[in-house]
């Protein structure tokens, strides 16, 4: 992997340089060290770091983890958290910015190479798989037959251009939508409802046809 440039946001500027040390060591860049959220997000917009490693007491009124929000909403830049204690509150506030991983202070060289190289790792398979996912739904939008996708549970996921011209729903609309709602399906002679063959298929982990006299209302 190309070695990575980091911002690191810590306002002990004895323990900033000491991770600038420790970092280019390692062979990293660091392109900039700050001691506030406000300095991080803009240091971020200007910089734009592979990872920021990000103390969660900060100098100011803001601390590290608005401030991580803030960065990811215009960056997504993937944020370590720097912490040498805090409370369960400020841990769960933490956890919903998703962050790619923590440092407990005081930790040393080989805590800080291993964290930040599996935070990397996984920020460049979350883009990957991003990437990978836009391109298959690109080209089940561009086929010509209609497709739909669901959850295990039977629950709408995805829609192509065919299938809402053929269910009449819209894809906003149809998404997390059993089914059996969206592709209504009833037997073409009585007009009773039959099972919906996805329902079978998940049931006995099978492929599953139609059956001869069926509409789709």
């Amino acid at each position: 992997m190309e070695k990575a440039n980091f911002l690191v946001v810590e306002d002990e500027s004895i323990v900033a340089l000491d991770i600038k040390d420790n970092l280019e060591t390692m062979g990293y860049t660091v392109c900039g060290l700050v001691a506030t959220a406000e300095d991080a997000v803009q240091q971020a917009d200007e910089t734009h770091p592979d990872l920021i490693l990000m103390d969660i007491r900060l100098k100011g009124g803001t601390d590290g983890i608005a401030a991580a929000r803030q960065i990811q909403a215009r960056l997504g830049t993937p944020v370590v958290y720097l912490t040498a204690y805090a409370d369960e509150r400020t841990l769960q506030r933490a956890k919903l910015t998703e962050p790619f991983g923590y440092l407990v202070k005081p930790f040393d060289q080989r805590e800080l190479h291993t964290t930040i190289e599996t935070a990397l790792y996984r920020h460049e398979m979350e883009v990957r798989l991003r990437e990978s996912e836009a391109h298959l739904s690109t080209i089940l939008k561009s086929i010509g037959d209609a497709i739909i996708a669901t959850d295990l549970e039977g629950r709408v996921m995805f829609m192509n251009p065919v299938a809402e011209a053929l269910t009449g729903w819209q894809r906003e609309e149809a998404l997390g939508q059993d089914l059996q709602a969206v592709f209504y399906i009833v037997n073409r002679e009585i007009g009773s409802p039959i099972e919906c063959p996805v329902t079978r298929a998940l049931r006995d982990q099978a492929v599953v046809g139609l059956e001869k006299l069926v509409w789709l209302v």
